[in-house]
């Protein structure tokens, strides 16, 4: 699909969110400014996320309170791009995130790929102009 915006990288977030179940993992892949932070406030925010969203660059992992659907546990966003490896990723607890039952977006999933579940929604999104981006998902109807 096609975004000339943020708003509607927003609003695709926010369909993304309702075909979410517990346990779900979108790994998010794309170059910088491509709009991956948008999109992940765009899912907070359709799972009910009342708190701003913000990139954890450098606190790695966000943990938020989901309001629309507390069987979910809790949103968590989290940003690989500081990582150096997996090993990096399993020693600060992101396995036991990631398997938590809470859903996870993870941004530049690219640098920890080994520890992505099979099972994970992957999310690639390609600046094709100022404003617009191509995003293809897979591992998901929307």
């Amino acid at each position: 699909m096609v975004s000339s915006s943020v708003e509607e990288t927003v609003e695709l977030g926010r369909r993304i969110a309702s075909s979410l179940e517990s346990g779900a993992v979108v790994a998010m892949r794309g170059g910088l400014g491509s709009g991956k932070t948008h999109l992940a406030k765009g899912i907070a925010s359709g799972l009910g996320v009342k708190e701003p969203v913000t990139s954890p660059t450098y606190t790695i992992i966000s943990e938020y309170e989901i309001d629309k659907s507390p069987d979910c546990g809790s949103f968590y966003h989290i940003d690989a791009y500081r990582l150096e490896s997996c090993e990096d990723f399993i020693s600060i607890g992101g396995m036991e995130v990631i398997n938590s039952g809470g859903i996870s977006v993870i941004e530049w999933s690219e640098r920890i790929k080994k520890s992505l579940p099979q099972d994970a929604i992957t999310v690639t999104i390609t600046i094709t102009g100022t404003d617009s981006r191509l995003i293809k998902i897979d591992g998901l109807k929307i």
